[in-house]
């Protein structure tokens, strides 16, 4: 057995492991699915609103939807549905078996009118399973409980704050231990005991709607026939969005890689959030528990550099006109991350009443690193253009001036320090993926002036540009040992130097690079192989796990220098490849002694570096152009 992929070790108390979930999404909410058949997060309208459904971070208190069988001795197998995210988990127990099919409903013109809907359809497959359903609904954080009322059989509305949900189906929903009667009103939560027998199917829809469309007016029950026909219009949509992928390669996990991406986008707007949940720890116990529902430049980029490889066009145009509407067209609008609906002020609060993932305090909502100087930002946005410009959608006028201006800007401040690509909290400092990235956007400036025909200061930009070349080969090379530096004037070295090549600062296969790339795989590696971001202290208390792309950009880069290199850098895809779970997801991090996912999930990052290295492992080539003279 690999390594990578020993036994897992038992996990305490009633927590599943991160990797036991499966992601749900619609490109507008997102929901976690548990092996045991149990939404234990869920977020609506949108997948940085409060929770609904919360217990991944308070397991008595956060609130969940699970539909299981009642007896406790059953086995689980899943899988997605081919070209989809729509999750299927067969139950199998001494009477019979079930399968149970979970989705967020998806429709034709839906960016715009989404039914902000999640469909449980339960059936049955061999003899006769008793199954038990619970419904417990907890809105905001796990602050409210919400009113239950009764519309009819199995018909429900929970109303609380400003969020509602609508209950339906063909379920035989009843309060907890509550009255039968018609006209219950109140707090309890719901439960149903149904038999499936060889054949059968039940339903239930679970429909997020502002709290004043359904009171004093109740709303209009489903039919069960209409969730039918929406749950096969969801898995119809999601293969006709993969028709559109252009990619010939033999691994079929890159197009599951580039759905979990597409489920990460908001739609309205074409921002990409980061990952589908916070505050998931770094560290089980620890206090590295971030909020990454929120959509960062940097991240964004590598996810639309990764979609545009599998001819994904639109996501590329979408995040582009998201930036632009987000800046207002303005450089000193530029921030490292915003609201997926485009927001600005990000402000990171504690929820001191949630115990957290297994403990682990504090439980954040909202993200201080929006507030930070992260100069890669700038060489971001043009390196999206430049790509852009050569796939035949050069920017308008109108963004050539914004280009224009981070152009500038980049002159006037790449002497600056900054926190950098990993948003470390001890301070600024001169990193030198930073200064590399801002000597990316003023060649990707040139690039685009020359290609595009307009005028620029191209003497400034080049002369600032090489000076910044000069500055990152004298003061970020330690030519003793003959490779690039975390830092200038610095000693250590950090996973982002793998990534120097992809804004063509030094090809792939230049000593240099080659002897960085070793020394980040001898100095970075833990045990199994797997690379860490960095050693250095970094202003935070608690350890972490191995990032998963970091470990990715390790296998794409040696990959990519040629023949003698290309056996070891599919030993290293492959044992990272294999630490995701059943279902192909990723989260950020893997605690190597243990064999568990840590960090928020399921994680663009990892996503997105899993498709670039195995399209470099596919066609040996990166898909870029050489730098202007």
């Amino acid at each position: 057995m690999p390594e990578a992929t020993k036994p897992r070790t038992p996990h305490q108390g009633p927590y599943p492991p991160i990797g036991d979930y499966a992601l749900l999404s619609d490109c507008h909410s997102a929901a976690l699915v548990s092996r045991a058949g149990s939404i234990d997060w869920c977020c609506m309208p949108r997948l940085d609103s409060e929770s609904l459904f919360g217990r991944l971070l308070d397991w008595k208190r956060g609130g969940f939807c699970s539909i299981r069988p009642l007896d406790d001795d059953f086995q689980v197998e899943r899988r997605y549905l081919e070209r989809s995210l729509v999750l299927e988990t067969t139950f199998t127990t001494a009477a019979g078996r079930v399968r149970l099919l979970d989705a967020m409903a998806m429709r034709s013109g839906g960016r715009e009118r989404p039914h902000r809907q999640i469909l449980r359809l339960l059936e049955g497959v061999e003899g006769e399973v008793e199954m038990r359903l619970d419904v417990v609904p907890r809105f905001s954080y796990a602050d409210i409980r919400p009113w239950l009322r009764r519309h009819g059989d199995g018909f429900y509305t929970a109303l609380g704050g400003d969020a509602g949900l609508v209950l339906c189906g063909d379920f035989d929903l009843q309060p907890e231990g509550g009255s039968e009667a018609d006209a219950y009103d109140g707090g309890g939560d719901l439960v149903a005991r149904p038999v499936i027998a060889a054949g059968e199917r039940r339903r239930l829809s679970i429909q997020f709607r502002r709290p004043h469309h359904l009171h004093p007016k109740p709303p209009v029950r489903l039919p069960a026939e209409t969730i039918d026909e929406r749950f096969e219009e969801t898995v119809a949509w999601w293969r006709q969005w993969s028709e559109d992928a252009d990619w010939r390669g033999d691994d079929p996990r890159v197009l599951h890689s580039a759905a979990v991406i597409k489920g990460l986008i908001y739609a309205p707007t074409g921002a990409i959030a980061a990952a589908a949940t916070t505050s998931l720890p770094e560290q089980l116990g620890g206090p590295r528990n971030w909020d990454y529902r929120f959509s960062w430049i940097r991240d964004s980029s590598f996810a639309l550099e990764a979609l545009a490889e599998l001819g994904f066009e639109d996501e590329a145009h979408g995040f582009r006109f998201f930036i632009e509407r987000t800046t207002a067209g303005d450089e000193s609008e530029i921030q490292p991350l915003y609201g997926v609906g485009g927001e600005h002020f990000l402000p990171e609060l504690e929820l001191d009443h949630l115990e957290g993932y297994r403990g682990s305090r504090p439980v954040r909502i909202g993200n201080g690193a929006f507030r930070q100087v992260q100069l890669d930002t700038h060489g971001e946005l043009l390196e999206l253009a430049w790509r852009a410009s050569q796939r035949g959608h050069p920017p308008d006028e109108v963004y050539q001036r914004f280009l224009h201006q981070l152009a500038d800007a980049i002159c006037r401040r790449w002497t600056e320090p900054d926190r950098g690509f990993w948003e470390v909290r001890d301070g600024d400092h001169h990193f030198v993926h930073s200064k590399v990235t801002c000597w990316a956007a003023l060649d990707r400036g040139l690039r685009l002036a020359e290609h595009c025909g307009f005028e620029a200061p191209v003497e400034r930009w080049r002369q600032s540009r090489d000076e910044i070349r000069h500055a990152v080969e004298s003061r970020g090379y330690d030519a003793e040992r003959g490779t690039f530096l975390r830092e200038l004037d610095g000693d250590g070295v950090d996973a982002a130097l793998l990534l120097l090549p992809r804004y063509d600062f030094v090809p792939y296969d230049d000593p240099r690079m080659v002897r960085t790339a070793d020394r980040v795989r001898d100095e970075l590696s833990a045990d199994h192989g797997l690379v860490l971001r960095y050693r250095d202290a970094d202003g935070l208390a608690g350890g972490e796990g191995c990032f998963l792309a970091c470990t990715f950009w390790l296998a794409e880069v040696l990959a990519l220098q040629g023949e003698e290199r290309r056996a070891e850098a599919r030993r290293i895809f492959e044992r990272t490849a294999a630490l995701a779970n059943d279902l192909g997801l990723f989260a950020e991090e893997v605690d190597v002694e243990g064999g568990e996912m840590l960090g928020n999930f399921p994680q663009g990052l990892s996503h997105y570096s899993f498709i670039t290295a195995a399209v470099a492992l596919e066609r040996g080539v990166p898909a870029r152009g050489e730098a202007v003279g």
